[in-house]
């Protein structure tokens, strides 16, 4: 087939280096181009030229230098995961005049964000992660959620405030906006973005009170506050929370007090559901769909502390369920709603001002892997519960004020002693502290919690007979006058065939 008849041309996932040749942005008929996943550095002329293109995927490939310019008719259009290193053309929303997916992820880019991206009026994904963008993030992109359903922006140096001008009809359903220098309160007006699913601002510098006015957004399946500067309680008056769907909540290191709101968590139905769905099954946006193919959005990234590491979640599993409140200023009991939380993977507590004891619902945590319940002031002993928690592979309950034996003969002492340290009352395996029991006197009484309160039948039957008997021979010397005189004629000689002559002479002699 020549090249003038090329209608697709798809080279992915191959070895190919080099640079990608100027007929392909010249050809008359080729409309989808994929050579992602190669080692291609460069290209060998501009490809605005290229007025047939509608998707253009060179993602996942070593391009480098600046971005000159962009097929003015792509709908689709990924360069993310090069080595881009210039800034973003000032009039690169020209060249997206009909585009509904754009993706600049993972390169190099620095300086502004252009406002003329928000003349994009069809933009459905745009996805300017993991760069090195500076500057504040332009109003207008706000205004463009109408159109919009994807925003990440994770991992750049914007700073400034989130413009309040989502408007009324907005569309959003992600906005990730994760590791950057951003200021200011949560906007209210993004509780008109009633399909929003992702919500990460996560380690800011955000400030202001618990965004209750996104309480009504039932759609909601993350939440990440983590990392900033809020404060207050987190008790939302009026109405209770509508988060059916809350999958991952994140509020750890803020200034957040007061106790945990039962009622709160109680509407958090989708952790109490105890699914074993495909580990497949993910979030995603749909993006477009023509003829044959078939394009979507999979949510970015959620960063998470697990087993004591931060890890990032590359995908976001609809069945990953995890809680952080760690690092604030909670206080009170551990609500029996999390008790309820079946399909829990990961709950975090620590580093606050929790009191009571640790609860044993949480051995109906079947699922959970990781628990951090340390640095708080929980009192008591550590129920017998969590030995059911089979899948549980960190434990951290040390600066606590427990006390008692570790429960033995349970995974629990297969944790180091790391995870009970600094609990002054803590005692056994794997702690170098041994319990100490005391134990029952010798002629006491049983002590009845011990176990030893049992009825020694051979002693009692003893006693019995030897009374018995000796009421048969006294009896009848006090009361039946012939039965003594017999008695005082005839004993000695029946001591004398019973014992030896000297037992006695002995007697005689003590009886005078």
């Amino acid at each position: 087939m020549s090249q003038s008849m090329l209608y697709r041309l798809d080279l992915s996932n191959n070895q190919i280096h080099g640079i990608i040749p100027n007929w392909i942005w010249k050809s008359k008929s080729l409309s989808h181009l994929n050579l992602s996943l190669n080692s291609l550095v460069g290209f060998e002329g501009p490809s605005h030229g290229a007025l047939t293109l509608t998707v253009v995927d060179l993602h996942g490939n070593w391009l480098q230098g600046k971005l000159q310019s962009l097929p003015p008719y792509a709908i689709y259009l990924d360069y993310s995961d090069n080595n881009f290193s210039s800034i973003l053309l000032t009039d690169i929303g020209d060249f997206l005049q009909v585009a509904y997916f754009f993706s600049l992820s993972g390169n190099n880019f620095q300086g502004n964000i252009p406002e003329s991206i928000c003349n994009s009026l069809y933009l459905q994904v745009l996805d300017l992660s993991n760069n090195s963008l500076s500057g504040p993030i332009p109003p207008c992109l706000s205004k463009m959620s109408v159109s919009l359903g994807v925003l990440n922006l994770r991992r750049n140096n914007l700073s400034g405030i989130i413009s309040d001008t989502f408007l009324e009809n907005c569309t959003l359903q992600t906005l990730d906006l994760n590791r950057n220098r951003l200021e200011g309160e949560v906007p209210r007006s993004l509780a008109n973005c009633k399909n929003l699913e992702v919500l990460d601002v996560g380690n800011n510098q955000i400030n202001g009170t618990f965004p209750c006015h996104l309480k009504d957004i039932s759609r909601l399946r993350v939440l990440v506050l983590g990392s900033n500067k809020f404060i207050g309680d987190i008790n939302c008056r009026g109405n209770n929370m509508t988060w059916p769907l809350l999958q991952i909540i994140d509020l750890a290191s803020n200034s957040f007090s007061g106790q945990i709101p039962q009622g709160w968590l109680m509407s958090w139905s989708a952790m109490k559901a105890n699914e074993d769905g495909p580990y497949s099954k993910q979030l995603q946006f749909e993006v477009l769909r023509f003829g044959d193919f078939f394009f979507m959005m999979v949510n970015d990234a959620v960063t998470v502390i697990m087993k004591g590491l931060e890890l990032e979640l590359v995908k976001i599993l609809t069945i990953f369920t995890y809680i952080d409140f760690s690092s604030n200023k909670f206080e009170g009991p551990i609500p029996e709603a999390i008790g309820e939380f079946k399909s829990l993977y990961l709950l975090n507590l620590s580093n606050n001002a929790l009191t009571g004891s640790v609860p044993s619902f949480l051995g109906n945590l079947l699922k959970l892997e990781s628990l951090d319940l340390s640095s708080n002031q929980l009192i008591g002993q550590i129920p017998s519960q969590l030995a059911k928690l089979s899948f549980l592979s960190f434990l951290n309950l040390s600066n606590n004020r427990l006390e008692g034996m570790i429960p033995t003969g349970t995974q629990l002492q297969s944790f180091s002693k790391a995870s009970f340290e600094n609990n002054a009352g803590l005692c056994g395996p794997p702690m170098e502290v041994q319990c100490i029991s005391t134990p029952a006197t010798k002629d006491g009484p049983s002590n009845s919690w011990t176990g030893n309160n049992h009825i020694d039948w051979n002693l009692i039957g003893a006693e019995i007979g030897f009374f018995f008997g000796l009421g048969i021979v006294i009896t009848p010397l006090i009361f039946w006058k012939r039965w003594r005189i017999w008695y005082f004629n005839n004993i000695d000689r029946i001591l004398v065939r019973l014992l030896p002559l000297s037992w006695i002479i002995k007697l005689k002699i003590m009886g005078g």
